[in-house]
């Protein structure tokens, strides 16, 4: 197995725009130069906005750009029991609690949280009142002790790899399962990078905090580190990253237009 494995994984929550294809030309840059490969994902965990023809769609604009990836494709909604699973191992060892709040009582800001009463906790469920699960960075200090202070992960710059600490306490008692599905993000990506052997993790800028908290799931779990690289995002005229939510031109627009593989590469900084 190459010494270099790195993963594209979106989201088919809307189809591919010019902001996944300079992610995707960085994730497949990268592999070349390192001699590695690329594993294709598909990170569908988000029930209520993915859809299977986004999903085909990221196929078929992925091949136009000339991509190519092993024949086997992870879907995640696929494994929900795999994560479903790892939740209930960090609530068996008091990691992790029910969150009963809306995101309105949360607000805005970092949360931490810690479990309800039992009597409470026992009346909300017996009314099935919906819950997510969070991971409690309180008992993750306490049960990691002295590791607690030595968490760090490895960071691939323009002059190397350095060595960065780790501070979960940024992203506070994160969510680990979804109130509508048994597991959210960080739990399903961490766990495929170690299930899948992933030795680079390559993505934008707008998850550069995520490290810090994907490597204590990491320690608590036994599960290996990759190195994490950054790459800068795609900004529009408005000032704001190109997504979908600010309107950002879809491949399959542009490919309607007539434009090429090789304008997108320019479009994005990759020619």
């Amino acid at each position: 197995m190459s010494q270099f494995l790195t993963r594209f994984a979106p989201s088919p929550t809307g189809k591919l725009h010019l902001g996944h294809a300079a992610s995707a030309f960085a994730v497949w840059q990268a592999a070349a130069r390192a001699g590695g490969d690329v594993i294709l994902r598909i990170e569908d965990i988000d029930t209520t906005r993915c859809r299977p023809a986004y999903t085909d769609a990221i196929y078929e604009d992925l091949e136009w750009l000339g991509f190519e990836w092993s024949s086997y494709v992870r879907v995640q909604s696929d494994h929900f029991s795999d994560y479903a699973a790892v939740v209930r191992q960090l609530a068996d060892l008091g990691l992790a609690y029910r969150c009963f709040l809306t995101r309105a009582q949360i607000g805005e800001g970092v949360f931490t949280g810690k479990p309800l009463h039992r009597r409470v906790e026992e009346d909300l469920l017996d009314k099935d009142t919906p819950f997510a699960w969070r991971l409690s960075l309180a008992v993750a200090r306490d049960h990691l002790g002295q590791t607690w202070d030595d968490l760090s992960y490895r960071l691939a710059t323009a002059t190397g790899v350095e060595t960065v600490k780790a501070d979960p306490d940024i992203l506070g008692d994160i969510i680990i399962a979804r109130k509508d599905t048994p597991s959210a993000y960080h739990i399903a990506a961490t766990h495929d990078d170690d299930l899948q052997s992933i030795t680079h993790v390559i993505r934008g800028e707008d998850l550069i905090d995520a490290p810090h908290v994907q490597t204590l799931l990491q320690v608590l779990l036994g599960w290996d580190q990759p190195i994490y690289q950054h790459h800068p995002l795609i900004i529009g005229p408005d000032g704001n990253r190109l997504s979908k939510s600010h309107g950002s031109i879809a491949l399959a627009d542009l490919r309607a237009e007539g434009k090429t593989p090789d304008d997108i590469r320019r479009l994005t900084g990759f020619a």
